[in-house]
Protein backbone atom coordinates (compact mmCIF):
# COMPACT_ATOMS: atom_id res chain seq x y z
CA UNK A 1 0.00 0.00 0.00
CA UNK A 2 3.23 2.30 0.51
CA UNK A 3 4.43 4.42 -2.45
CA UNK A 4 8.35 4.85 -2.30
CA UNK A 5 7.60 8.06 -1.59
CA UNK A 6 5.92 7.22 1.39
CA UNK A 7 8.59 5.40 2.64
CA UNK A 8 11.59 7.55 2.10
CA UNK A 9 9.15 9.98 4.27
CA UNK A 10 8.41 7.16 7.23
CA UNK A 11 12.62 6.23 7.21
CA UNK A 12 13.13 9.84 7.85
CA UNK A 13 10.47 10.71 10.41
CA UNK A 14 11.56 7.81 12.51
CA UNK A 15 14.51 10.03 13.04
CA UNK A 16 13.43 11.83 16.24
CA UNK A 17 17.04 13.88 15.41
CA UNK A 18 15.60 15.03 11.66
CA UNK A 19 12.34 15.81 13.33
CA UNK A 20 13.35 18.00 16.01
CA UNK A 21 15.64 20.40 14.31
CA UNK A 22 13.83 20.47 10.95
CA UNK A 23 14.23 24.37 11.23
CA UNK A 24 18.12 23.79 11.79
CA UNK A 25 21.28 22.31 10.13
CA UNK A 26 19.54 19.19 10.57
CA UNK A 27 16.58 20.05 8.22
CA UNK A 28 19.58 21.75 5.49
CA UNK A 29 21.99 18.69 5.53
CA UNK A 30 18.38 16.04 5.06
CA UNK A 31 17.23 18.57 1.93
CA UNK A 32 20.59 18.42 0.49
CA UNK A 33 20.19 14.30 0.25
CA UNK A 34 17.21 14.44 -1.65
CA UNK A 35 16.65 15.69 -5.17
CA UNK A 36 14.25 17.96 -5.90
CA UNK A 37 11.81 15.45 -7.64
CA UNK A 38 11.60 13.60 -4.63
CA UNK A 39 11.20 16.13 -2.38
CA UNK A 40 8.13 17.54 -4.83
CA UNK A 41 6.65 14.39 -4.50
CA UNK A 42 7.26 14.16 -0.90
CA UNK A 43 5.43 17.89 -0.20
CA UNK A 44 2.75 16.53 -2.90
CA UNK A 45 1.38 13.28 -1.02
CA UNK A 46 1.71 14.79 2.65
CA UNK A 47 -1.18 17.66 1.27
CA UNK A 48 -3.49 14.40 0.00
CA UNK A 49 -6.05 13.46 1.72
CA UNK A 50 -5.82 10.60 4.06
CA UNK A 51 -9.23 9.31 3.72
CA UNK A 52 -9.15 9.73 -0.12
CA UNK A 53 -11.02 6.37 -1.28
CA UNK A 54 -8.35 3.66 -1.88
CA UNK A 55 -8.53 0.65 -4.20
CA UNK A 56 -8.55 -2.40 -2.66
CA UNK A 57 -6.27 -5.56 -3.45
CA UNK A 58 -9.30 -7.29 -5.09
CA UNK A 59 -13.01 -6.99 -5.99
CA UNK A 60 -14.26 -6.45 -2.50
CA UNK A 61 -17.44 -8.32 -1.37
CA UNK A 62 -18.00 -5.29 1.19
CA UNK A 63 -17.86 -1.91 1.46
CA UNK A 64 -18.33 -1.43 5.37
CA UNK A 65 -17.92 -3.20 9.02
CA UNK A 66 -19.95 -3.01 11.83
CA UNK A 67 -18.83 -4.88 15.14
CA UNK A 68 -20.63 -5.22 17.97
CA UNK A 69 -18.36 -5.71 20.58
CA UNK A 70 -19.79 -7.72 23.46
CA UNK A 71 -17.31 -6.23 26.35
CA UNK A 72 -17.05 -8.54 29.38
CA UNK A 73 -17.32 -11.77 27.67
CA UNK A 74 -21.10 -13.44 27.06
CA UNK A 75 -21.52 -17.00 28.02
CA UNK A 76 -21.56 -18.44 25.11
CA UNK A 77 -22.88 -22.14 26.83
CA UNK A 78 -26.15 -19.99 27.75
CA UNK A 79 -26.73 -18.79 24.50
CA UNK A 80 -25.25 -20.34 21.34
CA UNK A 81 -23.83 -23.63 22.50
CA UNK A 82 -26.34 -25.52 24.44
CA UNK A 83 -24.90 -29.29 25.52
CA UNK A 84 -27.60 -31.58 26.94
CA UNK A 85 -24.32 -33.56 29.06
CA UNK A 86 -23.62 -30.66 30.62
CA UNK A 87 -26.98 -30.28 31.58
CA UNK A 88 -27.14 -33.81 32.69
CA UNK A 89 -23.85 -33.76 34.76
CA UNK A 90 -24.61 -30.71 36.29
CA UNK A 91 -23.65 -29.83 40.01
CA UNK A 92 -21.33 -32.64 39.66
CA UNK A 93 -17.04 -32.91 39.91
CA UNK A 94 -15.34 -31.64 36.74
CA UNK A 95 -13.51 -34.53 35.34
CA UNK A 96 -9.96 -34.67 36.24
CA UNK A 97 -8.36 -34.57 32.58
CA UNK A 98 -9.76 -31.15 31.99
CA UNK A 99 -8.35 -29.75 34.86
CA UNK A 100 -4.60 -31.12 34.61
CA UNK A 101 -2.36 -28.84 33.92
CA UNK A 102 -4.97 -25.33 33.21
CA UNK A 103 -5.00 -22.00 34.43
CA UNK A 104 -8.47 -20.30 35.24
CA UNK A 105 -8.52 -16.57 36.57
CA UNK A 106 -10.61 -16.89 39.64
CA UNK A 107 -11.90 -20.63 39.94
CA UNK A 108 -10.21 -22.42 42.97
CA UNK A 109 -10.45 -25.54 45.15
CA UNK A 110 -12.68 -28.10 43.56
CA UNK A 111 -14.64 -27.19 40.52
CA UNK A 112 -17.96 -28.32 39.80
CA UNK A 113 -19.96 -28.42 36.43
CA UNK A 114 -22.42 -25.50 35.07
CA UNK A 115 -25.64 -26.39 33.49
CA UNK A 116 -27.48 -24.10 31.50
CA UNK A 117 -30.78 -23.47 33.17
CA UNK A 118 -31.90 -21.70 29.66
CA UNK A 119 -33.84 -23.66 26.63
CA UNK A 120 -32.30 -23.77 23.31
CA UNK A 121 -34.38 -24.80 19.91
CA UNK A 122 -33.22 -25.30 16.54
CA UNK A 123 -34.41 -22.05 14.36
CA UNK A 124 -35.18 -21.27 10.96
CA UNK A 125 -34.25 -23.64 7.76
CA UNK A 126 -30.77 -23.25 8.97
CA UNK A 127 -30.96 -25.31 11.79
CA UNK A 128 -29.54 -22.84 14.03
CA UNK A 129 -29.28 -23.97 17.99
CA UNK A 130 -30.35 -20.08 19.95
CA UNK A 131 -31.22 -20.60 23.19
CA UNK A 132 -34.11 -18.59 24.68
CA UNK A 133 -32.46 -15.41 25.64
CA UNK A 134 -32.72 -14.23 22.37
CA UNK A 135 -35.58 -13.89 20.98
CA UNK A 136 -34.80 -11.70 18.20
CA UNK A 137 -31.33 -13.14 16.80
CA UNK A 138 -33.91 -16.19 16.09
CA UNK A 139 -35.85 -14.11 13.56
CA UNK A 140 -33.02 -13.84 11.61
CA UNK A 141 -31.27 -16.92 12.11
CA UNK A 142 -31.19 -17.51 8.43
CA UNK A 143 -29.48 -14.30 7.84
CA UNK A 144 -26.36 -15.02 10.35
CA UNK A 145 -23.65 -16.97 10.74
CA UNK A 146 -22.52 -18.72 13.42
CA UNK A 147 -18.94 -19.49 14.52
CA UNK A 148 -18.69 -21.75 17.44
CA UNK A 149 -15.10 -22.58 17.48
CA UNK A 150 -13.73 -19.11 18.15
CA UNK A 151 -10.41 -19.56 20.35
CA UNK A 152 -8.39 -17.01 21.97
CA UNK A 153 -4.52 -16.55 23.36
CA UNK A 154 -5.57 -14.18 25.89
CA UNK A 155 -7.51 -14.89 29.24
CA UNK A 156 -8.05 -11.64 31.12
CA UNK A 157 -10.16 -8.76 29.97
CA UNK A 158 -7.89 -6.32 29.24
CA UNK A 159 -5.18 -7.81 26.79
CA UNK A 160 -7.94 -10.15 25.46
CA UNK A 161 -9.82 -7.28 24.20
CA UNK A 162 -6.99 -5.33 22.76
CA UNK A 163 -5.85 -8.85 21.39
CA UNK A 164 -9.34 -9.31 19.65
CA UNK A 165 -9.23 -5.68 18.49
CA UNK A 166 -5.96 -5.53 16.67
CA UNK A 167 -4.31 -9.09 16.88
CA UNK A 168 -1.71 -8.59 19.90
CA UNK A 169 -1.99 -7.71 23.35
CA UNK A 170 -0.30 -4.86 24.42
CA UNK A 171 -1.35 -1.50 23.73
CA UNK A 172 0.38 0.16 20.80
CA UNK A 173 -0.75 -1.85 17.75
CA UNK A 174 -3.03 -0.73 14.87
CA UNK A 175 -6.40 -1.70 15.74
CA UNK A 176 -9.10 -3.23 12.86
CA UNK A 177 -10.62 -0.03 12.07
CA UNK A 178 -7.25 1.72 11.61
CA UNK A 179 -5.87 -0.56 9.47
CA UNK A 180 -9.17 -0.72 7.36
CA UNK A 181 -9.70 3.12 7.20
CA UNK A 182 -5.92 3.24 6.62
CA UNK A 183 -5.72 0.31 3.58
CA UNK A 184 -9.41 1.97 2.10
CA UNK A 185 -10.23 5.22 2.85
CA UNK A 186 -13.73 6.52 3.45
CA UNK A 187 -16.81 6.77 1.06
CA UNK A 188 -17.73 10.29 3.38
CA UNK A 189 -15.07 13.64 3.32
CA UNK A 190 -17.55 15.03 6.24
CA UNK A 191 -16.83 12.03 8.82
CA UNK A 192 -14.24 10.01 10.03
CA UNK A 193 -13.53 6.84 8.72
CA UNK A 194 -13.41 4.70 11.82
CA UNK A 195 -16.55 5.69 14.45
CA UNK A 196 -16.69 4.13 17.60
CA UNK A 197 -20.36 3.96 19.91
CA UNK A 198 -19.94 3.05 23.75
CA UNK A 199 -23.15 1.94 25.83
CA UNK A 200 -23.33 -0.44 28.72
CA UNK A 201 -21.41 -0.19 32.30
CA UNK A 202 -18.27 1.91 31.85
CA UNK A 203 -15.93 1.80 29.02
CA UNK A 204 -14.13 -1.43 27.69
CA UNK A 205 -11.23 -2.97 29.86
CA UNK A 206 -9.12 -2.27 26.84
CA UNK A 207 -10.13 1.09 26.86
CA UNK A 208 -8.77 3.28 23.50
CA UNK A 209 -5.90 0.83 23.02
CA UNK A 210 -8.83 -1.01 21.28
CA UNK A 211 -9.78 1.64 18.49
CA UNK A 212 -6.47 3.42 18.42
CA UNK A 213 -4.35 3.71 15.72
CA UNK A 214 -1.24 2.26 17.17
CA UNK A 215 2.23 3.38 14.61
CA UNK A 216 -0.07 4.48 12.04
CA UNK A 217 -0.58 7.80 11.51
CA UNK A 218 -3.15 9.01 14.29
CA UNK A 219 -5.89 10.46 11.85
CA UNK A 220 -6.66 6.88 11.47
CA UNK A 221 -8.02 6.42 14.86
CA UNK A 222 -11.21 5.41 15.95
CA UNK A 223 -13.52 8.69 16.90
CA UNK A 224 -15.91 8.55 19.64
CA UNK A 225 -19.34 10.16 19.07
CA UNK A 226 -21.86 10.04 22.05
CA UNK A 227 -25.42 9.46 21.63
CA UNK A 228 -26.14 11.89 24.08
CA UNK A 229 -25.43 15.73 24.79
CA UNK A 230 -22.30 16.71 21.64
CA UNK A 231 -21.78 13.98 20.05
CA UNK A 232 -17.92 14.69 19.23
CA UNK A 233 -16.34 17.14 22.55
CA UNK A 234 -14.97 20.62 21.58
CA UNK A 235 -16.07 19.99 17.82
CA UNK A 236 -19.12 23.29 18.54
CA UNK A 237 -17.73 26.37 17.89
CA UNK A 238 -17.13 28.83 21.06
CA UNK A 239 -19.54 31.61 21.92
CA UNK A 240 -19.24 34.58 20.10
CA UNK A 241 -17.11 33.07 17.19
CA UNK A 242 -18.59 32.93 13.79
CA UNK A 243 -18.44 30.34 11.13
CA UNK A 244 -16.42 33.25 9.12
CA UNK A 245 -13.96 33.66 12.34
CA UNK A 246 -14.13 30.36 12.59
CA UNK A 247 -12.87 29.38 8.72
CA UNK A 248 -10.22 31.91 9.12
CA UNK A 249 -8.66 31.17 12.05
CA UNK A 250 -8.65 27.18 10.40
CA UNK A 251 -6.75 28.56 7.29
CA UNK A 252 -4.23 30.73 9.17
CA UNK A 253 -3.52 27.07 11.21
CA UNK A 254 -3.51 25.30 7.91
CA UNK A 255 -0.88 27.27 6.17
CA UNK A 256 1.76 27.32 9.13
CA UNK A 257 1.16 23.66 9.78
CA UNK A 258 2.14 23.57 6.04
CA UNK A 259 4.74 25.41 6.43
CA UNK A 260 6.09 23.10 9.48
CA UNK A 261 5.54 20.17 7.37
CA UNK A 262 6.99 21.17 3.74
CA UNK A 263 10.17 21.81 6.29
CA UNK A 264 10.18 18.06 8.08
CA UNK A 265 7.93 16.24 6.40
CA UNK A 266 5.78 14.96 9.77
CA UNK A 267 3.17 12.68 8.82
CA UNK A 268 1.68 13.94 12.07
CA UNK A 269 1.50 17.48 10.70
CA UNK A 270 -0.52 16.10 7.92
CA UNK A 271 -2.85 14.20 10.50
CA UNK A 272 -3.20 17.79 12.32
CA UNK A 273 -4.16 19.69 9.37
CA UNK A 274 -6.62 16.76 8.01
CA UNK A 275 -8.27 16.57 11.44
CA UNK A 276 -8.70 20.44 11.80
CA UNK A 277 -10.41 20.73 8.84
CA UNK A 278 -12.37 17.59 9.38
CA UNK A 279 -13.85 18.74 12.43
CA UNK A 280 -15.16 21.89 10.95
CA UNK A 281 -16.85 19.96 8.37
CA UNK A 282 -18.41 17.73 11.10
CA UNK A 283 -19.96 20.41 12.76
CA UNK A 284 -22.89 20.58 9.44
CA UNK A 285 -22.52 16.72 8.98
CA UNK A 286 -22.84 15.33 12.62
CA UNK A 287 -26.27 17.18 13.76
CA UNK A 288 -27.90 16.02 10.49
CA UNK A 289 -26.25 12.22 11.34
CA UNK A 290 -27.14 12.18 14.81
CA UNK A 291 -31.03 13.41 14.84
CA UNK A 292 -32.59 10.35 14.98
CA UNK A 293 -35.66 11.37 15.90
CA UNK A 294 -36.51 11.97 11.88
CA UNK A 295 -36.47 8.45 11.30
CA UNK A 296 -39.81 7.11 11.01
CA UNK A 297 -42.06 5.37 13.84
CA UNK A 298 -41.80 1.98 12.58
CA UNK A 299 -37.82 1.95 12.32
CA UNK A 300 -37.88 3.30 16.41
CA UNK A 301 -40.22 0.15 16.79
CA UNK A 302 -37.93 -2.18 15.01
CA UNK A 303 -35.17 -0.77 17.44
CA UNK A 304 -36.87 0.04 20.85
CA UNK A 305 -34.76 3.23 20.40
CA UNK A 306 -35.48 5.96 22.41
CA UNK A 307 -34.09 9.27 20.75
CA UNK A 308 -31.95 11.71 23.36
CA UNK A 309 -31.18 8.96 25.19
CA UNK A 310 -27.72 7.11 25.62
CA UNK A 311 -28.61 3.38 24.73
CA UNK A 312 -27.19 0.45 22.69
CA UNK A 313 -30.13 0.89 20.55
CA UNK A 314 -29.57 4.29 19.77
CA UNK A 315 -26.05 3.09 18.85
CA UNK A 316 -26.88 0.39 16.13
CA UNK A 317 -29.36 2.95 14.57
CA UNK A 318 -26.79 5.10 14.33
CA UNK A 319 -24.30 2.63 13.21
CA UNK A 320 -26.80 1.99 10.45
CA UNK A 321 -27.06 6.04 9.72
CA UNK A 322 -23.13 5.86 9.34
CA UNK A 323 -22.30 3.41 7.34
CA UNK A 324 -25.48 4.84 4.53
CA UNK A 325 -23.17 8.05 4.49
CA UNK A 326 -19.55 6.25 3.69
CA UNK A 327 -18.15 5.56 6.87
CA UNK A 328 -16.27 2.62 6.40
CA UNK A 329 -16.16 1.01 10.06
CA UNK A 330 -18.50 1.55 12.89
CA UNK A 331 -17.84 -0.58 16.32
CA UNK A 332 -20.23 -0.28 19.08
CA UNK A 333 -18.90 -1.06 22.30
CA UNK A 334 -21.58 -2.65 25.15
CA UNK A 335 -19.66 -3.50 28.63
CA UNK A 336 -21.23 -5.81 31.36
CA UNK A 337 -20.93 -9.50 30.03
CA UNK A 338 -18.67 -10.58 32.87
CA UNK A 339 -20.45 -12.94 34.65
CA UNK A 340 -18.65 -14.54 37.12
CA UNK A 341 -21.87 -15.05 39.48
CA UNK A 342 -20.28 -13.29 42.35
CA UNK A 343 -23.85 -11.15 42.85
CA UNK A 344 -27.37 -12.12 41.55
CA UNK A 345 -26.98 -9.44 39.19
CA UNK A 346 -23.52 -10.99 37.62
CA UNK A 347 -24.52 -14.21 37.38
CA UNK A 348 -25.86 -16.01 34.63
CA UNK A 349 -29.53 -16.01 35.46
CA UNK A 350 -30.03 -12.48 36.50
CA UNK A 351 -26.79 -10.42 34.91
CA UNK A 352 -26.84 -12.62 31.91
CA UNK A 353 -30.99 -12.12 30.67
CA UNK A 354 -30.50 -8.48 31.52
CA UNK A 355 -27.58 -8.08 29.13
CA UNK A 356 -29.54 -9.77 25.98
CA UNK A 357 -32.88 -7.82 26.83
CA UNK A 358 -30.26 -4.96 26.74
CA UNK A 359 -28.59 -6.07 22.72
CA UNK A 360 -31.15 -8.62 21.61
CA UNK A 361 -33.58 -6.91 19.97
CA UNK A 362 -31.74 -3.87 18.58
CA UNK A 363 -28.69 -6.71 17.08
CA UNK A 364 -31.78 -8.07 15.01
CA UNK A 365 -33.13 -4.86 14.25
CA UNK A 366 -29.80 -3.82 12.46
CA UNK A 367 -29.78 -6.65 10.60
CA UNK A 368 -33.37 -6.53 9.29
CA UNK A 369 -33.17 -2.80 8.80
CA UNK A 370 -29.56 -3.10 6.32
CA UNK A 371 -31.75 -6.10 4.44
CA UNK A 372 -34.62 -4.40 4.17
CA UNK A 373 -32.53 -0.87 3.02
CA UNK A 374 -30.95 -3.34 0.13
CA UNK A 375 -27.53 -2.38 2.49
CA UNK A 376 -26.79 -5.99 4.04
CA UNK A 377 -24.85 -6.85 0.94
CA UNK A 378 -22.44 -4.29 1.37
CA UNK A 379 -22.05 -4.23 5.12
CA UNK A 380 -20.30 -6.95 7.56
CA UNK A 381 -22.22 -6.99 10.48
CA UNK A 382 -20.08 -9.10 13.77
CA UNK A 383 -21.50 -9.52 17.08
CA UNK A 384 -18.70 -10.97 19.46
CA UNK A 385 -16.94 -10.72 22.61
CA UNK A 386 -13.03 -11.01 23.60
CA UNK A 387 -13.16 -14.99 24.64
CA UNK A 388 -15.65 -17.26 25.98
CA UNK A 389 -17.16 -18.70 29.99
CA UNK A 390 -16.03 -22.05 31.15
CA UNK A 391 -18.46 -25.03 31.56
CA UNK A 392 -17.47 -24.56 35.24
CA UNK A 393 -19.18 -23.09 38.00
CA UNK A 394 -16.63 -20.25 39.21
CA UNK A 395 -18.26 -20.32 42.85
CA UNK A 396 -15.97 -17.80 44.40
CA UNK A 397 -15.69 -17.38 47.89
CA UNK A 398 -18.59 -19.80 48.32
CA UNK A 399 -21.20 -17.84 46.28
CA UNK A 400 -24.51 -19.28 45.43
CA UNK A 401 -25.41 -17.03 42.22
CA UNK A 402 -24.25 -19.22 38.90
CA UNK A 403 -21.36 -18.10 37.46
CA UNK A 404 -18.35 -18.81 34.77
CA UNK A 405 -14.88 -18.08 34.86
CA UNK A 406 -12.70 -16.91 32.00
CA UNK A 407 -12.31 -19.86 29.15
CA UNK A 408 -9.88 -18.91 25.99
CA UNK A 409 -10.43 -21.87 24.98
CA UNK A 410 -13.60 -21.55 23.17
CA UNK A 411 -16.38 -19.21 22.11
CA UNK A 412 -19.14 -17.83 20.07
CA UNK A 413 -19.42 -15.12 17.66
CA UNK A 414 -21.69 -14.42 14.57
CA UNK A 415 -21.85 -12.80 11.56
CA UNK A 416 -24.25 -11.23 8.30
CA UNK A 417 -23.82 -9.71 4.76
CA UNK A 418 -21.21 -8.35 3.24
CA UNK A 419 -19.81 -12.10 1.27
CA UNK A 420 -20.71 -14.03 4.59
CA UNK A 421 -22.35 -17.25 3.70
CA UNK A 422 -26.19 -16.99 5.53
CA UNK A 423 -27.25 -19.81 7.71
CA UNK A 424 -23.88 -21.65 8.04
CA UNK A 425 -22.41 -22.45 11.56
CA UNK A 426 -18.78 -23.52 11.46
CA UNK A 427 -16.99 -25.37 14.04
CA UNK A 428 -17.84 -27.55 17.12
CA UNK A 429 -16.91 -28.27 21.01
CA UNK A 430 -17.35 -30.88 22.58
CA UNK A 431 -19.63 -32.54 24.43
CA UNK A 432 -19.55 -29.98 27.41
CA UNK A 433 -18.20 -27.48 25.55
CA UNK A 434 -14.49 -27.05 26.79
CA UNK A 435 -12.51 -27.95 24.11
CA UNK A 436 -13.15 -27.29 19.97
CA UNK A 437 -13.20 -30.33 17.68
CA UNK A 438 -14.33 -29.35 14.67
CA UNK A 439 -12.53 -26.51 12.53
CA UNK A 440 -10.67 -24.04 15.02
CA UNK A 441 -11.14 -20.57 14.39
CA UNK A 442 -8.80 -17.92 15.87
CA UNK A 443 -8.43 -14.42 16.24
CA UNK A 444 -5.93 -13.62 13.12
CA UNK A 445 -8.12 -16.01 11.16
CA UNK A 446 -11.02 -13.82 12.07
CA UNK A 447 -9.51 -10.68 10.51
CA UNK A 448 -8.09 -12.11 7.66
CA UNK A 449 -11.79 -12.78 6.52
CA UNK A 450 -13.14 -9.86 7.11
CA UNK A 451 -10.25 -8.00 5.39
CA UNK A 452 -10.79 -10.37 2.71
CA UNK A 453 -13.82 -9.58 2.12
CA UNK A 454 -13.45 -5.74 1.80
CA UNK A 455 -10.92 -6.75 -0.72
CA UNK A 456 -8.09 -6.90 1.24
CA UNK A 457 -4.98 -9.21 1.22
CA UNK A 458 -4.15 -9.45 4.79
CA UNK A 459 -0.51 -10.00 3.89
CA UNK A 460 -0.11 -7.31 1.56
CA UNK A 461 -2.03 -4.75 3.93
CA UNK A 462 1.51 -3.43 5.81
CA UNK A 463 3.03 -0.70 7.62
CA UNK A 464 7.04 -0.48 7.86
CA UNK A 465 7.34 0.42 11.52
CA UNK A 466 11.05 0.12 13.65
CA UNK A 467 12.42 -1.98 10.65
CA UNK A 468 9.89 -4.25 10.04
CA UNK A 469 6.35 -4.78 8.13
CA UNK A 470 3.96 -5.23 10.45
CA UNK A 471 0.02 -6.28 9.50
CA UNK A 472 -3.29 -6.87 11.16
CA UNK A 473 -2.51 -10.55 11.23
CA UNK A 474 0.79 -10.24 12.42
CA UNK A 475 2.54 -13.97 10.97
CA UNK A 476 -0.43 -16.12 11.02
CA UNK A 477 -4.07 -16.00 9.94
CA UNK A 478 -6.05 -17.39 7.17
CA UNK A 479 -9.03 -16.53 5.21
CA UNK A 480 -12.30 -18.73 6.76
CA UNK A 481 -13.58 -19.93 3.06
CA UNK A 482 -16.63 -21.97 5.09
CA UNK A 483 -17.93 -18.62 5.80
CA UNK A 484 -17.97 -16.93 2.28
CA UNK A 485 -21.16 -16.78 0.35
Amino acid sequence: MDSPEREILRRITRRTFFKEVGYGIGGLALTSMLSEPVLAALQEQARTDPFAPKPPHFKARAKAVIYLFMAGAPSQLDMFDGKPTLVKYDGQDCPEELLKGERFAFIRGKPRLLGSPYKFDKVGQSGHQISELLPHLKEVADDIAIVRSMHTEQFNHAPAQIFMNTGFQLPGRPSMGSWLTYGLGSDNADLPGFVVLLSGINNPDGGKSCWGSGFLPTVYQGVEFRSKGDAVLFVSDPDGVSREIRRDTLDAIRDLNRLRLDSVGDPEIETRIAQYEMAYRMQTSVPELMDIAKEPAEVHELYGTEPGKASFANNCLLARRLVQRGVRFVQLYHRGWDHHGTSADSDIREGLSTMCRQTDRAAAALVKDLKRLGLLDDVIVVWSGEFGRTPINEGRGGSPYPGRDHHPKAFTLWMAGGGIKPGVAIGATDELGYSIVEDPVSVNDLHATILHLMGLDHTRLTYKHMGRNFRLTDVSGSVVEKLLA
